[in-house]
């Protein structure tokens, strides 16, 4: 699952992204001006950034014509109407859009997905939510949109690297044991079913949270000292203080291995590790780097 600012606290910074791009899609332009531009194939709007990156990753940004506030990658998407946030998009914009196609990956309550179809809208739901799952993704949308040719080289290139990646880590003998930290007040961090230990476990190391069979989850300060990750990493940005010296400052951290070793770290492109998308080679390789497994 895509993470929404409405259901747990990892997402919250998204909630400055949507107001600030809401304003910018409302002035001087209305919402229905970028729909009524004459465009090669159907006219699209994506309900997920994973889905908006793959789009332009195929060739198909051209074709659309509404996004979500957390949709801010390629730069030029921002340049595409809002229609609502991750997975709630407004009603009332798609029905002044009228696109062709509704794209999503997960909405919120499949009632919102009645509600597109009743509109007379076609909807398509796509499977993303882990590595394995971006190549096929590409395919479908590049069949969708007419840019098979392109999705299909592009999901290649994935499958192979992914298997790649599989292999390597089939191999290495000890794993570097990490703690994700997705948010700090309270701390939540990935589990065995997330995304982000998926990418983990395809660069060689190991999720301390896969102990939880959950996507991502609450934890305790004192859960983490037990644990002793070898590498902390801290996925978000602080208003604060920098995450690292953060962490470092906790009570009882200090003892932590990751700690100890100066093997804490930030400055993280979030949507590297937290996206499911058409990037996902380049956020395995950073994290082989982070591990010293590359």
């Amino acid at each position: 699952m895509q993470l929404r600012s409405n259901r747990n606290p990892i997402i919250l910074a998204l909630a400055v992204l949507f107001l600030s791009a809401l304003s910018l899609a409302g002035c001087g332009r209305k919402p229905g001006n970028r729909a009524a531009k004459a465009v090669k194939g159907p006219r699209i709007v994506s309900l997920a950034p994973s889905l908006t990156e793959m789009l332009y990753a195929i060739g198909a940004g051209d074709q659309l014509v509404g996004r979500t506030s957390a949709c801010d990658w390629p730069k030029d998407a921002l340049k595409v109407p809002v229609v609502g946030q991750f997975g709630r998009p407004s009603l009332e914009l798609l029905a002044s859009i009228r696109p062709d196609l509704v794209v999503d990956v997960d909405l919120d309550g499949e009632q919102t997905g009645d509600r597109i179809t009743a509109l007379g809208l076609r909807r398509e739901h796509i499977r993303c939510r882990t590595p394995d799952d971006v190549p096929d993704a590409l395919r479908r949308l590049g069949r969708l949109t007419g840019h098979a040719r392109k999705a299909d080289s592009l999901a290649g290139v994935i499958q192979q690297g992914l298997e790649t990646f599989r292999r390597e880590a089939s191999v290495t003998t000890r794993k570097t044991r990490i703690y994700l930290e997705i948010w700090d007040d309270p701390l939540w961090t990935g589990g065995k079913n997330s995304f982000t230990s998926a990418m983990v476990a395809y660069a060689g190391g190991e999720n301390i949270g896969n102990q939880v069979e959950k996507e991502y989850f609450e934890i305790s300060p004192e859960w983490v000292i037990r644990q002793d990750p070898e590498v902390i990493a801290c996925m978000y940005m602080s208003k604060e203080a920098p995450p690292v010296e953060g962490i470092r400052k906790r009570t009882g951290w200090a003892g932590i291995a990751a700690v100890r070793n100066g093997r804490v770290y930030g400055d993280f492109d979030n949507n590297l590790y937290l996206r499911p998308g058409p990037r996902v080679l380049e956020g395995i390789s950073g994290l082989k780097r982070l591990f010293g497994t590359k």
